[in-house]
């Protein structure tokens, strides 16, 4: 080998060695402590950067995301002396690269030792209810004392949550039993309450539907009532308007009589005076459509009043008139005298029946 190409190879390796100690590159999000002689000279940013070989070097390397850092749950004593394990997350970043590498050993630890005893003290002041009830609080006051001694460490705290409070097995059964009697509790106050909702309901339900049921009542009386007064007015003014006398009044009183004893609640019957009343009219209209202008009034009149004082003497036992032989009426007023007589006779017999019978079916016992 020519000995001129020996130190030539030497010069270039010592070129490549010094470039490559002069140049650093950073790369993004990341902050490099640079020293020189020991000491801390500058911090390099990212991209590319230059250093004097042999004399600086990179003493820490640093990332400035925000990070993550999940602690192991620590036991914490509350105001009312009882034990809990409580574990954190805490979101930082470094904003001071330098201050972070040599302000604090270990900034993680130290984190760490301050969130532990910072969340003592805050416990501590707090009962067990408190305690679970009041994370919020927890977190700004371990966020706010954590801020306050992280700062000269080039750290900044964003964000502290406590992720998990476990109280003792025991406690924890007590609470569920008490969280299932209030379940209980609320469960039958809201039957109780749906019970009250119902029977309330039910009732004015019940209220209302009485009330229709009176009210449609009372408007079925009303418009019966109404009805009835409008057909007795109509059949009233149509006798008037007719002018029908009194024999047509007289023969439709004795029509009616055989519908007094048809209903069942009857136990005995009673014939109206005005019977003989009645007879007596038929009698004389049926003398004055059959003899015309024959006999005369006065006969007839005498006929029917005959007729009329049989009938009032023999009302317990109603039977056909008798007609005395010397009697001047008409043949045809006899028979329809004869005939009114026998119907009524006829109707007091049936109704006394029907009455007779009524009473021996509701008195087996009596003759």
């Amino acid at each position: 080998m020519d000995p001129v190409v020996i130190p030539i190879l030497v010069a270039a390796l010592v070129v490549v060695f010094l470039v490559a100690a002069t140049v650093r590159i950073v790369p993004q999000a990341r902050r490099y402590n640079i020293e020189r002689f020991g000491r801390y000279r500058r911090t390099l940013q990212p991209g590319l950067n230059f250093v004097l070989p042999v004399a600086d070097r990179v003493n820490t390397k640093l990332d400035v995301r925000e990070q993550v850092y999940s602690s192991d749950p620590k036991p914490v004593i509350t105001e009312d002396n009882l034990v809990v394990n409580i574990d954190t997350v805490l979101y930082y970043q470094i904003t001071d690269p330098r201050a972070a590498a040599y302000e604090v050993a270990d900034y993680l630890h130290a984190i760490d030792q301050l969130t532990v005893t910072t969340l003592r003290n805050v416990i501590g002041s707090m009962d067990l209810e408190a305690t679970l009830t009041s994370r919020e609080e927890i977190n700004a006051r371990l966020r706010a004392v954590l801020d306050d001694a992280t700062g000269k460490w080039g750290i900044r705290v964003n964000r502290v949550e406590i992720k998990a409070i476990d109280p003792p097995n025991t406690i924890k059964e007590a609470m569920e039993k008490q969280m299932r009697a209030e379940r209980d509790k609320r469960a039958a106050i809201l039957h109780a309450e749906g019970e009250r909702q119902a029977k309330i309901l039910t009732a004015e339900g019940t209220k209302q539907k009485d009330i229709l049921e009176a009210q449609g009542t009372q408007q079925a009386m009303i418009l019966r009532a109404d009805g009835e007064s409008k057909a007795v007015e109509l059949v009233f003014q149509a006798v008037h308007r007719n002018n029908a006398d009194a024999k047509v009044l007289a023969y439709k009183y004795l029509e009616t009589l055989p519908h007094l004893a048809q209903s069942d609640n009857n136990t005995f019957w009673v014939i109206p005076g005005e019977l003989t009343e009645a007879i007596r009219t038929v009698t004389t209209a049926f003398g004055d459509q059959s003899t015309g202008a024959g006999p005369s009034v006065s006969a007839e009149r005498e006929g029917a009043a005959a007729a009329a004082d049989v009938a009032d003497s023999d009302k317990d036992s109603v039977g056909a008139p008798e007609i005395e032989p010397n009697s001047t009426l008409a043949l045809d007023a006899v028979a329809a005298a004869d005939e009114a007589a026998k119907e009524a006779a006829a109707a007091v017999s049936d109704a006394k029946a029907e009455a007779e019978a009524a009473g021996e079916t509701r008195l087996p016992g009596r003759a």
